[in-house]
């Protein structure tokens, strides 16, 4: 597995536990066996990641809101949403990955830990946010 894949998935088990605990990102950390045996240049993305998009969740959340116009976000599996979320953080505010390749990863998570349609429902989210992004400029 990919550093960045990694990063990932790291970050995606800490919103996911953030969403349950409100913990901040800190005492998570700490108490996660996971994060600190993790290397560093992982733990470096992932805190990114996760910081950022705990920072712009207000943002990422109405844009997941337009572009999930049949399905009230709160309605969403926990998993679902938070990978969404996290792929939304990359997609609107990390300019260094292509779009391919973030929804890529989005889907391959969405598989791993989500349900057995977690997958295309992701990439149907994830790619109908980038052609519409793209449409309105």
């Amino acid at each position: 597995m990919g550093t960045r894949r990694r990063s990932r998935e790291l970050a995606l088990q800490l919103l996911y536990q953030n969403e349950l605990t409100d913990a901040p990102p800190e005492a998570m950390q700490e108490g996660f066996d996971e994060w600190q045996s993790a290397a560093e240049g992982v733990r470096d993305f992932a805190d990114r990641l996760l910081r950022g998009t705990l920072a712009r969740l207000a943002e990422i959340d109405a844009e997941l809101g337009r572009q999930t116009t049949h399905w009230r976000l709160e309605r969403l599996a926990a998993v679902d949403r938070n990978i969404l979320r996290l792929a939304m953080y990359e997609l609107m505010f990390e300019e260094g990955t292509p779009h391919a390749v973030v929804i890529d990863e989005a889907i391959e998570i969405a598989k791993k830990y989500g349900a057995k349609d977690s997958g295309r429902f992701v990439n149907g989210v994830l790619d109908g946010f980038v052609r519409r992004r793209s449409q309105t400029g």
